[in-house]
């Protein structure tokens, strides 16, 4: 790929502050907060994405012959698989035993946050289908330029997983679980179209929670004070150092966050006695809620499930969002009204014999997902019908 000054040249950065914002959301669109410049360049300002992390970013800029941004692709050199939701580790295993090198690899996603959108993103009035298809074919390029085992683009749409099949990586499905708002009036409207026993339990383990003596506030735009960060990070790095050891994001992150996002920003928090003792952290797009962190201090039955499903579904239905998504995992979001939803992923990988032993793989696995999908599905809570 040429460094620049050649017509639909494919350029090569390694910092989001190097490009114009205006430029960069001319691309990304509006629809979706984490594809946007405010949200990707507070990840590397913050030092939560940087080289030391095990991120290098290596994003992806397509110019016409006037130097005008027509598309963009995010990217990054990493040198681990965590952080991703969509995990690799058995191919790294398996590729290390086979006396290769996985990492360091290339990955097209939004550090830390497991949700679909735009990967190779495209400014209107472009031909959206030959600049998809030319960063495509760039981080075919970059990942040859590199050396590396693997490219893996994680949550992708449909139109782009084709896009990417046809320059030649291999598909893979997974699943998630989000909410759909049937035009509900309210979240007792939501309850109605639920069977009797699903409703009863979600109107149980609400009182339970209003019962506990907590209270429960959702902060947006300049209602969002630095105290309440303070407050919500020490929840943060509880969570992680009970579960997953080390946080990925940094204090600096919310007051980025904070400071360019806070009208796509909704913190939910809960208090107990005026004292805080649960967050649940979620930004708003054009069309979805999407929660991403949550934190809390002390043992409160049901208050996962109240702050961060049913507070959400109240958020869509009073702001008319179509869905709320709850990130990865959990089964036990379906009797609370998130159904499965597929999800997919692209992965190039260079060496034949790696590429024909993963194509086997995904060949089994998919037929297991989808079978493992339709199961879920028969266990919808709603009213048959």
């Amino acid at each position: 790929m040429p460094d620049g000054g050649e017509p639909r040249a494919v350029q090569v950065v390694e910092s989001l502050g190097t490009i114009d914002r205006a430029e960069w959301d001319a691309c990304a669109g509006s629809e979706n907060p984490f594809v946007c410049h405010d949200f990707l360049n507070a990840l590397e300002e913050s030092g939560s994405v940087c080289p030391e992390t095990g991120w290098l970013p290596q994003h992806l800029l397509l110019r016409d012959d006037t130097g005008r941004l027509e598309g963009a692709a995010i990217c990054y050199l990493k040198g681990h698989s965590m952080g991703e939701y969509v995990f690799d580790y058995g191919w790294a295993h398996a590729y290390e035993r086979a006396g290769g090198r996985y990492y360091p690899k290339l990955l097209s996603a939004i550090p830390f946050t497991p949700v679909t959108g735009p990967r190779l993103l495209a400014a209107a009035a472009t031909d959206r289908a030959g600049v998809q298809a030319t960063l495509a074919a760039g981080l075919v390029e970059l990942t040859e330029r590199h050396g590396v085992s693997s490219l893996h683009v994680n949550f992708l749409p449909p139109d782009q997983a084709e896009v990417l099949a046809a320059a030649g990586f291999l598909i893979r499905k997974g699943h998630q679980f989000h909410w759909r708002n049937d035009g509900y009036r309210d979240f007792d409207d939501f309850l109605e179209a639920l069977s009797s026993r699903k409703r009863k339990a979600i109107r149980k383990e609400r009182r339970q929670v209003a019962e506990a003596g907590l209270t429960i506030e959702a902060l947006t735009g300049d209602d969002l004070k630095p105290h309440h960060w303070d407050v919500f990070y020490r929840f943060y790095v509880d969570t992680y150092d009970r579960k997953w050891g080390d946080p990925y994001l940094t204090r600096p992150f919310f007051d980025l966050l904070q400071e360019r996002m806070r009208e796509r920003v909704v913190l939910m928090m809960a208090y107990r006695d005026g004292d805080p003792v649960a967050g649940a952290l979620n930004l708003k797009g054009s069309e979805a809620l999407f929660g991403r962190n949550w934190g809390c201090v002390g043992d409160f039955k049901f208050l996962h499930f109240e702050l961060c499903y049913y507070r959400a579904i109240d958020f869509a239905i009073a702001h008319g969002l179509a869905r709320v998504e709850a990130g990865t995992q959990g089964e036990h979001k379906i009797q609370r009204g998130y159904l499965p939803v597929e999800t997919r992923s692209a992965h190039l990988l260079p060496n034949p014999s790696f590429r024909e032993a993963v194509a086997r793989f995904l060949e089994g696995e998919t037929g297991q997902e989808d079978h493992i999908r339709d199961l879920l599905a028969r266990h919808s809570p709603y009213k048959q019908g």
